[in-house]
Parts: structure tokens; sequence; C-alpha cells
């Protein structure tokens, strides 16, 4: 039983990949499954029969994750991929994403949640204009850690300078960005260099190699535990006789610690009381910190309802109808101006219409294409809206979970939107 418990304490890691099509992103997850030995003896034959038959000489890995027949015949990555697979130290999630301009959208969707990006870079061709698309990206969801990875080192005969030449490349560019912790590694995904096993190759390369650092790079910082943030999915009443009198308020914590005796303010109402428990399905605790999710009690009766947000008194979110976002649009249908949408933000529902589109950007130049007002699919710009009610918000920049927003098309119920708060 330790055993089992021990795993599920494990920390996880979310991470997507991105990269231009063909530089080889589904071959770097197969490879990373297949070396970390992830993957069952059957699931290997049958791909292994696959690669015979369409007369390719290697074992073609990216077939472990390109699961749409589409993406298997034209031999690219159409929507995103999730694997999940776990190592002694650390259980993983991968987002493996689309390279092409017009999955952009599909690229946001997976990276959102991750807490790391490996960007992909063939070695054959440098930098080019959807390794900017998609460092802008990292940049733009808040990634917290960035990982270049130089592939197919292999075709330019493991070359120290090509690698040296692309990194300083890649470093002029990410300095004009927000991007925190950047690394580079190169590897052959195909041959598996650098990837779960050092290379022979390139004795020149000093660094770890890119399992070391997925198991070990620290992401226990990435989430916000300073802004207090609470927002409530459900009330429980479980209206049972040895629980008569109980009200918690269950949610996911998105931002702070809380702990039993915390003076505490919920919003909208502002009413004031302390916390008198944390529960959680395994019994009470003292203290609870993002992203876990419990229930809260309350010493004060207090009127709380779903879209609620429990704060600490001395340090509150933005509390406004006016927003200002950039927003990255999913939609056949272009945004409109003067346009009404549902929006989602945290537990909270409500109605919005978007008063000016400011601006769109050109994603490759980094530039504001300010006399540019359309935003149609795969487009990213800034507009600002105004709710039908409030929303207790921070910035995307502060806090990924409050500060981001989904605009829902009211007729079709699609998500047309997916928005990060300035």
């Amino acid at each position: 039983m330790s055993e089992a418990n021990t795993y599920l304490d494990m920390e996880l890691l979310r991470f997507s990949t991105a990269g231009s099509v063909d530089d080889g992103k589904s071959t770097l997850i197969g490879r990373l499954l297949y070396d970390s030995k992830s993957i069952f003896e059957d699931q290997y034959e049958a791909i292994e029969q696959t690669s015979k038959k369409k007369g390719e000489e290697h074992v073609n890995l990216a077939l472990l994750t390109d699961g749409l027949r589409s993406e298997r015949e034209q031999g690219i990555t159409i929507d995103v991929a999730y694997r999940y697979f776990a190592t002694p130290k650390r259980k993983f999630i991968i987002a493996d994403t689309p390279g092409h301009i017009q999955y952009t959208r599909n690229m946001v969707t997976g990276a959102s949640t991750s807490n790391l990006s490996i960007i992909l870079i063939d070695a054959r061709k440098g930098i080019i204009e959807q390794t900017h698309r998609h460092t802008f990206i990292a940049s733009l969801l808040g990634i917290p850690h960035v990982v270049f990875c130089i592939n197919k080192m292999d075709l330019v005969d493991y070359d120290e300078a090509v690698f040296e030449r692309i990194k300083k490349e890649t470093e002029a560019f990410a300095s004009k960005l927000d991007v925190k912790d950047v690394h580079f590694i190169p590897i052959s995904a195909l041959k598996g260099d650098n990837v779960v096993n050092r290379s022979e190759n390139m004795p020149w390369y000093k660094g770890s190699t890119l399992l070391y650092l997925l198991e070990n790079i620290h992401i226990g910082s990435d989430h916000n535990h300073i802004d207090c943030r609470f927002p409530v999915q459900y009330v429980v009443r479980p209206q049972k006789e040895e629980f008569h009198d109980y009200r918690g308020y269950a949610g996911r914590i998105a931002g702070g610690v809380f702990k039993a005796g915390d003076k505490v303010v919920a919003l909208p109402s502002g009413f004031s009381s302390s916390i008198k428990s944390i529960d959680t399905f395994d019994g009470e605790i003292e203290e609870a910190f993002a992203p876990m999710s419990v229930t809260l009690t309350l010493e004060d009766e207090i009127d709380i309802s779903r879209g609620d947000m429990i704060v600490r008194e001395n340090n509150q979110p933005t509390v406004s109808q006016d927003i200002d976002l950039m927003i990255c649009w999913m939609s056949n249908k272009p945004l409109q101006e003067r346009g009404k949408y549902a929006i989602k933000h945290t537990s909270a529902d409500a109605r919005c219409v978007v008063k000016e589109v400011r601006y769109k950007m050109d994603i490759n130049t980094l530039h504001r294409l300010e006399d540019e007002k359309e935003i149609g699919m795969n487009d990213i710009g800034r507009v600002s809206i105004r709710t039908t009610k409030p929303l207790f918000f921070d910035s995307y920049k502060r806090n990924r979970i409050t500060g981001s927003v989904i605009l829902i098309d009211e007729a079709t119920h699609e998500t047309v939107g997916a928005g990060m708060i300035l």
C-alpha cells in the first residue's frame, strides 16, 4: 500500500511539445516513452509492423502519438495528443501539439496548463517563423520553463558550431519576450541522442539529457503561493443527522496558502469570517495551498454560492466589469466588435460584450497591427470587454488561473476564444 501511496504523491509535470511540421515532435515523444520503458511490448510490436509495411528503415516511434488516421497517412500531427507516463521520480502528462499555423488554437489548448514547453528546432533549418510563433505563445501563456531541443543533430554530423549558432539566435529572440527559465539541448530523437541516454556522438555537450531535466526541474514555485484565491465550485450540505449543521465550500485553490484560523473575506458580498476547518477526502488538514482541492468551513454563516471567491482581508483581487484581454481566437466566425458572448472565469459564469478591438498581433514579428481590427481563427489580439457582473481577477502574469477566461458562443455553445487578462 505504501508503494501505491508514494506513486499517488509523486509530483506531476505537465509539458507540451511544439515545433514546425516534420521537426520530430512525435518521434521525440515516442523516443521518450520507448527509452524510459513506458510502453508495452505489444505496442512496440504493432508500430514495428506498421513501419515495415510502409517500407521504413527504422521503427517509426512517431506512430505512438499520432493516433488519427489522417495523421498517420500524412505523417503529421493535427490535433493535440495527450500521453501519460511515469518514471520513479515523477509523473508526466505530455501534450503533443501540431506545428501548422492553422492549428495555433490547438497549440494554445495543449500548452495552457503546461509547466514546461519543449520547442523543437530542426538543426538543418535553424530558427524559422514557427519558432518565433511558438516561443511567443509560450511567453504569452506564461509557461515558466522553456526547453529548446535542437533536433536532427545526426543530419549535421553532430556539429557543435551548428548548435551554438542556433542557440545564440534563439537567445536573442527569447530575450525580447517574458520567458524566465530557458534551456538548450542538442538531440537526435530518431537515434536517441541526449533524450533519455547521454549521447556518445556529442562529447562536447556537458549539460543534462532531456529526461533528466524533466525529472529534476523545480516546479514547486510555479504556482502563486502569495495571493490567496479560492473560487467556490460547490456548497456542501450533507443533510444527514451526524452532519446536521455542516456547510462547507468546495473548490480548487487557485493561489496562496490557507490555514485554519485565517481571517478571510467572501466576494462579492465583502462579509468577513475565519476559516474553521479545511476538510479533504482523507480528513481534516491544518493548511492547504494551490492546486489542492479542499472544502473550507467558516466560523460564521455567510451567504456564499458557486462563482463566489474566498480571499484574504488584506490581499484582494481586482473586482471589475471592464477587462482588457489578449485573446486567441478559435472559431471560424471572426470576433465581432460589439459582439455578445458568454464568459467563464474560474467557477463564475457571466455574459460580456466586446467593447473594442485594440490591435491584432503579428506573431512572427511581434508588431502590433493597430489598423487591423478583424480577429479571425488562430489570430491573437488585444480586446477590451465589459461583463454583466463584476469578476474577481488578477493579471494572467500573476496568476494563470484567476487571470484566464474563455468566451463561448451562446448560440452554438462552442468555445470561441481563450483570453489572458492584462
